[in-house]
């Protein structure tokens, strides 16, 4: 009994708690992209947790981190399709934000871009956000994302470069030029 997971050097609790320091935030911030809402994001990241507790980690281990995204992904479109409807980002959770050290006016410029880009985001087909968020917001390589998504690794290069040619079409100049606000 206790001989089987020596052998494996890890056990299953550890294995588990090792991928909750590695990939819960990450995790949180993916599901967010998804659902807009935080507490929503934690009940689908404890869910692809509990759901990660269930396996069999021999099956799991090697792909992990694609498994995980799949899993959460999965979770929160299930969640969208409960209760159909998409909810936006919120004043209140975007001023929750950390701000550092900027007046409420370069807080207000960077809340403006953050929507601008947003909006961008929003104008893009499904595959092609959901390519881009996952590649420069969660850092996947492309055959995790091929992984999370099903797409080929071809079509995954292929909508991030289409994506990026048209979003930076949706976006102002000045935004392209520096996304961050000068602060004196």
């Amino acid at each position: 009994m206790a001989a089987g997971n020596e052998d494996r050097g890890v056990s299953h609790e550890e294995f588990v708690r090792q991928a909750l320091r590695d990939y819960e935030s990450p995790l949180l911030g993916y599901a967010t992209t998804f659902l807009h809402d935080i507490e929503r994001a934690r009940d689908v990241v404890q869910d692809t947790f509990i759901r990660l507790y269930q396996q069999d980690i021999e099956k799991v281990k090697d792909g992990l981190k694609a498994w995980l995204f799949t899993v959460c992904r999965n979770r929160s479109l299930d969640v969208i399709r409960k209760e159909k409807r998409m909810v936006g980002l919120e004043e209140e959770q975007a001023s929750r934000l950390p701000s550092g050290k900027r007046t409420p006016s370069e807080r207000a410029d960077l809340l403006e871009r953050v929507e601008q880009v947003h909006a961008a985001l929003n104008r893009l087909s499904e595959n092609q956000r959901e390519v881009i968020l996952l590649k420069f917001e969660q850092g996947l390589s492309y055959d995790e994302i091929s992984e999370v998504t099903g797409l080929s690794s071809g079509n995954v290069g292929f909508l991030l470069h289409t994506g990026l040619k048209r979003l930076r079409t949706f976006l102002p100049e000045d935004l392209l030029l520096d996304l961050t606000p000068q602060t004196a």
